[in-house]
């Protein structure tokens, strides 16, 4: 049970009294501004860079295996740090408040690890580098995504989700622009992203008013306690297992997309890989276009209606249609028409899972760890899709299209998922 007896500053600062207090746009701002870096360093060599370093050190017949086994391993070590630190978050009670250290601390380590990734002269100093780079970088999402239930009430998470939801694709976009203008340069096709994202996280942690946790209101710790860093009762919770499985699948379709893009249009549609981080960088484009309008359309409709599962249904089938015209494509105008309608899906998503979760969270002042939680969520896909990628191609003949439909299928899986949520509209 919390101490009652707080300091005049833990009160103002505590999450139930800002929770109700509307914040402003130069907030809002900021804080998107520093989840969008956070996607930056995250996407950029997911997108582009890591395919291109694995296959140049494996060699064109190796690199899907090896690239599966280096996305496969980070995303399990990613499912692992998002919920713990978010539990050592959740118990910090430094002077510099509960989020802010492990902002700086993630950024650090996580930026260090890219830079092994880059200069790794084998795939297994690659997925050394890679671990690391997850590791913290988890750290520093887990952080930022515990200050959405810390700051915003409950009457602005659709429009805040909303705004955040833009942040991904305006990340995927300025990562492969990044990248693509050092193209010949691998180091610095790895670095930039992280240099220009790292000054606009330090920019949110260092001016965050920061939820402070005095020593005595810190959660006990013991080994039941750590145990439940990784796990909500879905029978207790059965809103948020529900979310869970949603998102799950949502995200496999995603992953799928993601992981394997540079290798269909190199396979498919018979791209020069010269021109595949111009093309991806192309497709990002055309796909946040429609999904920052979708994003920023959907979280405002979320509010005004109060409805949230209609939402995320919504853009799950969409998305699912999406990467069905994907796998049909045979060319690249094709591949760009799939990309702009899963920009529709996906910006609808974005704008409202997020709210939807943070409405479902079993406690709130666990939301560090809770979050984190359903963050497995969002990694564990980067570990499956890898993992069964493989045996679908060899079901399929090699083909990416197969693979895309499959994709397909889950999302539309995790549309269906949504429906029992009772919780929420």
């Amino acid at each position: 049970m919390p101490n009652i007896h707080r300091t005049k500053t833990d009160i103002e600062l505590g999450p139930e009294s800002r929770r109700t207090q509307p914040v402003g746009w130069g907030f809002i701002a900021l804080y998107a501004l520093a989840v969008m870096s956070t996607s930056l360093v995250f996407l950029a060599p997911m997108l582009v860079t890591m395919a291109l370093k694995v296959r140049s050190l494996v060699g064109v017949e190796q690199a899907p295996s090896s690239l599966a086994l280096v996305a496969g391993i980070g995303a399990l070590v990613a499912m692992i740090s998002n919920p713990f630190f978010g539990r050592m978050s959740d118990r910090t009670s430094s002077r510099l408040g509960m989020r802010r250290p492990w902002m700086v601390i993630g950024l650090v380590g996580g930026s260090l690890g890219i830079l092994i990734v880059a200069l790794a002269p084998t795939i297994s100093v690659v997925l050394v580098g890679w671990c690391l780079a997850q590791l913290f970088f988890n750290a520093l999402l887990a952080a930022q995504m515990a200050v959405l239930p810390d700051q915003v009430p409950v009457t602005q998470r659709g429009l805040v989700s909303g705004v955040l939801g833009i942040c991904l694709p305006i990340a995927s976009v300025s990562g492969t622009f990044v990248v693509q203008l050092f193209t010949g340069n691998r180091l610095v096709m790895f670095m930039a992203p992280c240099a220009i994202g790292g000054f606009f996280i330090l920019l949110f942690a260092l001016t965050l008013k920061d939820r402070r946790l005095s020593a005595a209101d810190r959660p006990a710790w013991s080994l039941r306690e750590f145990a439940g860093t990784f796990y909500v009762d879905p029978r207790k919770n059965p809103d948020f297992g529900w979310a869970f499985v949603s998102r799950l699948m949502f995200v496999l379709a995603y992953a799928f997309l993601v992981t394997y893009q540079a290798y269909f249009l190199l396979d498919k549609i018979g791209s020069a890989e010269a021109n595949v981080p111009q093309q991806i960088f192309l497709g990002t484009l055309v796909q946040s276009v429609v999904l920052v309008a979708a994003s920023l359309i959907g979280g405002k409709l979320s509010d005004t209606t109060g409805r949230r599962k209609i939402f995320v249904f919504g853009a799950s089938i969409v998305y699912g249609l999406a990467m069905f015209v994907i796998a049909i494509a045979g060319d690249f105008n094709g591949y760009l028409v799939g990309m702009a309608i899963g920009g529709l899906g996906f910006g609808m998503y974005m704008a409202v899972d997020l709210a939807l979760v943070v409405d479902v969270l079993p406690d709130q002042d666990s939301a560090a760890k809770d979050l984190g939680v359903l963050n497995i969520a969002g990694a564990l896909p980067f570990s499956i899709a890898p993992a069964i990628a493989p045996a679908i191609l060899v079901v399929g003949g090699g083909s990416y299209g197969v693979l895309f439909a499959v994709a397909g299928v889950c999302a539309v899986i995790g549309a269906f998922a949504i429906l029992p949520v009772k919780r929420v509209r």
